[in-house]
């Protein structure tokens, strides 16, 4: 996969997630394929990371302590709404009524866990596909 990785040209990923086993894999996973990787446990700490850096994709869990994952989302939104598009949400709650109705008025990517490397990494390639697109258009 590592061909995969330079031929996105994406270099610095924020996972999200209060799981710090999921955190911890997707982490390792991630840097084995040449990405710079930042992690954050939770929304707040999340939004601080955002505050000081420019990342390529967001992974965030939906569900998570002191700024969940949707809030997470809105506040990046008034600060630096440009990676709003670069949002990969990972959830194991299909189907809550809170998340099905957000996921309605952003059109966020979602991913449902249990979450394999090869379905990570093909968002993380549609995502960046759909940016290079709007770049181009523009």
């Amino acid at each position: 996969m590592p061909d995969t990785v330079h031929t996105l040209k994406i270099r610095h990923v924020l996972i999200v997630d209060d799981d710090e086993v999921l955190l911890a894999a997707l982490k390792l996973f991630l840097e084995s394929n040449d990405f710079m990787v930042s992690t954050a446990t939770n929304g707040l700490d999340a939004l601080k990371t955002i505050m000081s850096l420019d990342v390529d994709v967001v992974v965030c869990d939906f569900m998570m302590p002191k700024m969940a994952g949707d809030m997470f989302y809105l506040a990046v939104q008034r600060v630096k709404p440009h990676i709003c598009k670069r949002f990969i949400f990972v959830t194991g709650y299909e189907g809550d009524a809170r998340f099905t109705e957000f996921l309605e008025k952003t059109k966020a990517v979602v991913l449902y866990k249990p979450v394999t490397p090869g379905k990570l990494m093909g968002t993380i390639k549609i995502l960046f596909d759909r940016s290079t697109s709007e770049k181009a258009a523009r």
